[in-house]
C-alpha cells in the first residue's frame, strides 16, 4: 500500500450556472462559497470529484506548515469558536503541530474531527489571483491540479 497525500482543494468560482452533477460534487466536498478550502486525502474518489469540479476549484498538495497555520489562523470550532488547547487536549493532542502532522501523514481525517468545521473560510488572496480564473493552472489560469504551488496560494488567503 503507498503513501496517501494529503490534498487541500479551494473553491474559486461560484456555481450560479453550473451543471447539477458540479454543484452535487462540491456540496459533498462540503465547498459550499467560493473561497472555502478542504483538506482531503488522494483517494481515487476523492480525485474524481476533484475532477468533476475542477472547473471551479483548485487543488494540490499540502505542505505540514501550512495545514498547522492553516489550523491556527482559520481553523473553526462549530459555533465558529476559535480552536483551543482544551479543545486539542480533548481529543488526544498536545498541540497544534502535533495535530497537523497526523492530518498530513494521513493518520486522522479533518473534517472528521468530533465539533469542528469541515471547512475553512478564507480571504480572497492578497493581491488578487495571479491568472484567469476560467482558465486551467496549466494554461496560465487558477483552476484545477496546480501540485506544490498551493501552498502558496494558501498562504497569501489566510
Amino acid at each position: 500500500m503507498e503513501k496517501r497525500k494529503c490534498i487541500a482543494a479551494i473553491k474559486i468560482r461560484g456555481t450560479i450556472r453550473a451543471p447539477l452533477e458540479v454543484r452535487e460534487t462540491l456540496r459533498m466536498l462540503n465547498l459550499k462559497r467560493t473561497n472555502y478550502a478542504i483538506l482531503i486525502d488522494d483517494r481515487p474518489s476523492f480525485i474524481g470529484m476533484l475532477r468533476t469540479a475542477q472547473n471551479y476549484v483548485t487543488w494540490g498538495e499540502i505542505s505540514k506548515d501550512t495545514i498547522a497555520l492553516l489550523i491556527e489562523k482559520r481553523g473553526r470550532l462549530a459555533g465558529n469558536k476559535e480552536i483551543t488547547e482544551e479543545y486539542l487536549q480533548e481529543i488526544g493532542y498536545k498541540s497544534i503541530d502535533e495535530l497537523a502532522e497526523d492530518i498530513f501523514n494521513c493518520k486522522v481525517e479533518y473534517w472528521k474531527l468530533p465539533g469542528i468545521q469541515p471547512y475553512f473560510r478564507l480571504h480572497p488572496p492578497t493581491k488578487g489571483f495571479r491568472g484567469k480564473i476560467k482558465k486551467s493552472y496549466s494554461m496560465g489560469g487558477e483552476l484545477g491540479y496546480r501540485g506544490e504551488t498551493i501552498n502558496e496560494l494558501i498562504r497569501r488567503m489566510i
